[in-house]
């Protein structure tokens, strides 16, 4: 017999009809024909080669040199292909990619960065955990740029000496002071975090671009994120694979981006496979640019967590679709973040057709994130789908904890099978949690549920 522990506030199951059906096709429909619509780089079919600006691929010699000089020479021509043919080019310090340039890193080859954090200065403009800020440049750097992609069926390798490794058991300070002068709406040309400081860069980001695309490499040995897409627009991430190990190595970072295709990927990740941003507290609301848009199909996920929305999503993230992905094992599939520093909307996510092997929790919507400076902005999460998953084993089936003055509202499980899950509520402050042919251990659940104070049902 389903033993249902009672929570406070909690309303008794009944059978619902689903009240999204209807639509959410046609938002499926919609999601589908954006992905196709989406610009690819308008890039001439002309090849630069950084052999011919001396450029060597023996892993010494520093080739930082010569293959920007093959970019700036693409770049002048009205743009071309810069192509690292087999061997390793060592670069002493940053790529940074000019508009309608691809940077391609041909099979057999691998662009390895030096392991000298001082080789990524003087500061440039990014974004660090939603907060924008001045500090040590991504390894491979593109800015305000139109019609870039980075191709190749090889390595691009941020070192796995790097002097940047350690810096996340010393960053602390740094993130809290960042985080302070975000929250306070001190002006980003006084955030500046250079030497003497320890905020890691990620590997590859866009900061700032139109018709942008990831295909076909393997990224390894991030210092931090490993592809951080910020303010980009008509973006394909395709066929990539992330092999990236260390403390905080999402796969892909959507940050207040729009019209993004994620697909065919392979992701074993120190962190999240793939998630979606839009900025941190009044930093974030301020420049109120929301991602929206994003279809992710197709990846197979390995990482602490699988799928990710926030915690930095103070721009608000909208339209929102994750569809027939494999989430391997880690600590939760699902993992939805904010605090009371937030502030932002989060509605219109749809997840369908998921494959999930082994995680501590499946839905951990964790709205009490840890590190609040005192706000009070709470988020909002609302409208959010989930359908047709095939779980094998978890902890946690559903895990929720919102603020009193937010609940998270219009959740929809439908059609969920779950072999087996130790505990399969856990819930604070949830409206309208609705359940449709939902079977966890053999025991079917259908209706909807209103939980105030915490609570769990095993």
């Amino acid at each position: 017999m389903l033993r249902r522990t009672l929570l406070a506030g909690l309303v008794a199951l009944s059978f619902v009809v689903p009240a999204h059906a209807a639509s959410d096709a046609e938002m499926w429909r919609k999601a589908e024909a954006m992905a196709a619509s989406i610009a690819a780089p308008r890039i001439p079919d002309r090849a630069f080669s950084p052999a011919r600006f001396g450029g060597r691929p023996d892993g010494k010699t520093d080739a930082r040199p010569a293959i920007e000089a093959a970019i700036a020479a693409a770049n002048r021509a009205g743009g071309g292909r810069v192509v690292l043919g087999p061997g390793a080019w060592f670069s002493k310090g940053p790529i940074r990619l000019k508009s309608r340039v691809e940077l391609r890193v041909e099979k057999g080859a691998t662009l390895l960065f030096s392991p000298n954090p001082d080789d990524y200065l003087p500061p440039v403009k990014t974004r660090w955990e939603g907060t924008e800020v001045l500090t040590y440049s991504p390894l491979v750097y593109a800015a305000d740029v139109e019609d870039v992609a980075i191709t190749g069926e090889g390595v691009i390798d941020g070192n796995a000496q790097s002097g940047f490794h350690p810096w996340h058991k010393t960053a602390e300070p740094d993130f809290q002071r960042l985080r302070r002068m975000g929250f306070e709406g001190v002006p980003v040309e006084r955030r500046v975090f250079a030497r003497g400081t320890h905020l890691r860069p990620p590997l590859i980001q866009v900061f700032g671009g139109k018709r942008i695309r990831l295909e076909g490499f393997t990224a390894k040995n991030s210092p931090f994120w490993v592809n951080h897409l910020v303010y980009a627009d008509d973006v394909v991430v395709r066929g990539i694979k992330v092999d990236s190990h260390f403390p905080n190595n999402d796969g892909v970072d959507v940050e207040s981006s729009t019209r993004v295709l994620i697909e065919d990927s392979w992701f074993r990740t120190g962190d999240d496979s793939v998630v979606i941003k839009s900025g941190r507290d009044l930093d974030g609301r301020k420049i109120a640019r929301p991602s929206a848009w994003v279809l992710v199909r197709n990846n197979d996920m390995g990482g602490e967590d699988g799928i990710a929305l926030g915690s930095e999503m103070s721009g608000g993230i909208h339209d929102v679709f994750f569809t027939d992905n494999i989430l391997r094992k880690g600590a939760s599939a699902i993992r939805f973040k904010a605090n009371l520093d937030r502030g932002g909307t989060v509605e219109r996510v749809r997840v369908r057709n998921m494959t999930v092997e082994e995680f501590g929790t499946l839905f951990w919507f964790q709205l009490n994130y840890p590190g609040e400076l005192g706000g009070n902005f709470p988020s909002t999460y609302r409208d959010v789908v989930f359908e047709n998953f095939k779980v094998d084993r978890v902890g946690t089936f559903f895990d929720a904890h919102a603020p009193a003055q937010a609940p998270l509202r219009e959740v929809i499980l439908r059609d969920i099978a779950v072999r087996e899950a130790k505990t399969t509520l856990v819930l604070e402050n949830v409206e309208q949690l609705r359940f449709d042919n939902v079977v966890i251990g053999g025991q079917r659940w259908d209706g909807q549920i209103k939980a105030q104070a915490v609570g769990s049902a095993r």
